[in-house]
């Protein structure tokens, strides 16, 4: 128990909270169905947990190392829980939204726990293996998560896809604090409150207002005055930032080139390679007929290749730069983008298997890399802040880039469907549209539509990797750091949305 309890409870609750990032993913037909939710209502389903989570996990640590790690994990996996139960009871989108969010919150507690309380119990080589446990575990999450939730959606429904989490968080619970000693950070820590008020304002206003742009336009009342507050939010975030005592983020760091293209990478790493996805499943299972099983098998060569191309790299490229790695896997993923932009009214879904795989190998390359160019490029006593940002714009990057390009897909349909059939064809509904409009034009829209956002997220990705290329320039003098980091710390740092063997996890 002494040595498999702590590193099994924290993997079960890492499980669970990294599964639920993918696996509503195959669900989301049958939930605007059984919701009669809109296209907006979905992508809230995907960005709520999303954006709860990037939003509080700095804060989430801050306070968990004043109140105590093993107590805040707890809480958080009770939340969690709880949530989880929620959303399998909710009986109108705004309610599974709402429990979505909740759902953020614990995710948010036991993410920001996990590192730090396996760092307490484990030392030496017992905590590189438990780390390459954990690893592991952060990655056969992502890869089960689209399967499992297409098994329960088509078996017992997708309510299960919540109710599942019950008993795995109460044996999570129990062993936790059966197995698992409490740990707190040093003295004297103040937790950040304005900075996490501030970011979760600037974070849910920036998402909301790209929602809403696709919905009422980008110069629409709602639309400006989201960004207004977003912007006001970050102004205020600001100088938050430069009182506080113990910041969630110290501004210097941006002041570093090299800190500052590993956050680019981050950001657009899980936008770019996974904020497609919703919209191609709902295509698979809408347009092509294809059970929410099939349509989560579909997904699996990119997890497959991500996963494989993690080990390579962590096993044969440990003395690569990470600006080559994290770079050179930003323009794989590109490329798998504009290869998957060859859609048409006639395309199947063997059209995606090539750009799935590139995405895959380039989701390998920069999942356990990013993370430790981020601590090479501070000093070790700012290896947590630099962790905790790339674990933060991870998730920020894969909500915003659902919100964005939901956008794209509805915008560049209007030119086929009218603007309301456009919503309600990216939202799951192409069944109550088919006595009004031609099955080759609901194909050759709904295609042209995804086209459009792989070539979106294909050219964010072609500058994102220039700019990595561009800024991540460490120093001679750090050079060995980097080549350090590059190697087992990103293994610890491999369960942020999405490190080592959380390769293929957005």
């Amino acid at each position: 128990m002494r040595t498999w309890g702590p590193l099994t409870a924290v993997c079960l609750g890492t499980f669970m909270l990294l599964l639920d990032v993918t696996i509503v993913i195959v669900a989301l037909p049958d939930m605007a169905r059984a919701l009669d939710a809109s296209l907006s209502d979905l992508q809230w389903v995907v960005d709520g947990y999303a954006l709860a989570l990037a939003a509080l996990l700095l804060g989430a640590g801050a306070t968990a190392d004043i109140l105590g790690r093993r107590r805040v994990h707890v809480a958080g996996t009770v939340l969690f829980a709880t949530a989880s139960l929620l959303c399998g009871l909710a009986h109108g989108p705004d309610a599974l939204v709402a429990a979505r969010a909740l759902q953020g919150v614990g995710a948010a507690a036991m993410l920001a726990t996990t590192l730090p309380l396996l760092g307490s119990v484990y030392q030496g080589r017992q905590r590189s293996a438990a780390l390459g446990v954990w690893g592991a575990v952060s990655g056969a999450a992502a890869a089960v998560g689209p399967v499992v939730g297409g098994l329960l959606a088509e078996g017992p429904g997708w309510r299960w896809i919540f109710y599942v989490n019950l008993p795995v968080s109460v044996v999570a619970v129990w062993l936790t604090l059966k197995a698992v000693p409490e740990s707190r950070g040093p003295r004297g820590m103040r937790v950040d409150w304005a900075g996490t008020v501030t970011f979760a304002a600037f974070a849910g206003g920036t998402a909301y207002a790209v929602v809403r742009a696709g919905t009422d336009g980008w110069t629409a009342p709602a639309t400006l005055a989201s960004f207004a507050l977003a912007a006001l939010a970050l102004a205020c975030f600001v100088p938050a930032e430069r009182r506080a005592a113990h910041p969630l983020l110290d501004l210097s760091l941006l002041r570093r080139p090299a800190f500052v293209g590993v956050m680019v990478g981050a950001l657009a790493f899980n936008g770019v390679a996974f904020g497609v996805t919703p919209y191609l499943s709902i295509w698979m299972q809408t347009l092509l007929g294809m059970s929410p099983v099939r349509g989560g098998l579909t997904l699996l060569p990119m997890t497959v290749a991500a996963m494989v191309t993690a080990v390579v790299v962590g096993k044969r490229l440990h003395g690569v730069p990470a600006r080559l790695t994290v770079g050179g896997g930003l323009l794989l993923i590109a490329a798998g983008c504009f290869c998957q932009a060859v859609l048409d009214a006639g395309s199947d879904r063997t059209a995606l298997v090539p750009g799935f795989v590139l995405v895959g190998v380039g989701t390998g390359f920069v999942a356990p890399t990013v993370a430790g160019a981020a601590l090479a490029a501070v000093e070790p006593a700012r290896a947590g802040m630099a962790g905790g940002a790339v674990n933060t714009v991870r998730q920020l990057g894969y909500a915003l880039g659902v919100a964005v390009f939901g956008t794209v897909v509805t915008s560049e349909m209007s030119g086929t469907l009218p603007q309301d059939a456009s919503h309600t064809l990216a939202g799951g509904g192409a069944g109550a549209l088919r006595g009004s409009f031609p099955e080759d034009v609901l194909r050759s829209a709904f295609a042209s539509g995804l086209d459009a956002a792989l070539v979106a997220a294909g050219c964010a990705g072609v500058v994102a990797a220039l700019l990595v290329l561009v800024l991540v320039r460490p120093p001679r003098a750090a050079a060995a750091g980097v080549t350090a980091a590059a190697g087992p710390a990103p293994r610890e740092a491999s369960g942020d949305p999405a490190g080592g063997g959380a390769a293929a996890r957005p």
